[in-house]
């Protein structure tokens, strides 16, 4: 459960489910199931079953072969138990995609956002001169070409600065870098959070900084 909360998905939306006598599988043990609350209800994305001994046994059994392990510091044998957990890759980008999907009004206009953990957004940070004068896009190139060592950027100068903004909401990108003529004057530029949308002013030569603290500080209830 903890590696589903690390990709960022809400742990509102979690739970385990205990099989029952009438559900377990005649080889497990104990059965649990990740499941996630769709927008169609409740259901499980992964399975998680003790086993016991069966496999291994039924392998002994009909090969004739001893297949215990021996334990030197119990000074016995016996056959391990099977714990299987039952994972996909698939199945895991749709959870983390219909978690993220949101629709919301942000000044009598509709908002297309997914709330994609840092960790796992395509792309980390859209870099966006003001305007395509004055410096700003050669000021945002530099800061392109130093964050794309650590982190997926993408570099926009075409439009207004709000379509941009919008554009990387769609994608799943947590910031958005905006230099302006504050820039020219301070060597600052403007961060919005993609989520709250709140924008902070950051120096230059601090923004890798933020942007990988923020990363480690994700959480989505």
């Amino acid at each position: 459960m903890q590696w589903q909360l690390s990709l960022g998905l809400r742990k509102s939306k979690l739970r385990f489910h205990e099989h029952g006598p009438d559900e377990l599988a005649h080889y497990a043990k104990k059965a649990f199931d990740i499941e996630y609350e769709f927008p169609f209800g409740w259901n499980e994305f992964e399975g998680i079953h003790n086993r016991t001994d069966y496999d291994l046994g039924r392998h002994a059994e009909y090969s004739g072969k001893d297949l215990r392990y021996f334990d030197q510091d119990e000074n016995r044998k016996y056959i391990p138990y099977i714990i299987e957990t039952s994972a996909g890759c698939d199945r895991t980008l749709l959870t983390c995609l219909v978690d993220a999907y949101d629709e919301e009004t942000v000044e009598g206009e509709t908002r297309v956002v997914l709330h994609l953990s840092p960790k796992i957004a395509p792309i980390k940070a859209g870099i966006f001169p003001l305007v395509k004068r004055d410096g700003m896009p050669e000021i945002g190139l530099k800061l392109r070409d130093e964050l794309k060592k650590q982190f997926k950027v993408f570099y926009d100068e075409s439009g207004a600065i709000g379509r941009r903004y919008r554009r990387m909401d769609e994608a799943g990108t947590p910031f958005g870098i905006t230099i302006d003529s504050q820039t020219l004057e301070d060597q600052t530029v403007t961060i919005r959070e993609r989520d709250s949308m709140q924008q902070t002013r950051v120096a230059l030569d601090k923004v890798a900084d933020f942007i990988a603290e923020k990363m480690d500080g994700f959480v989505r209830e």
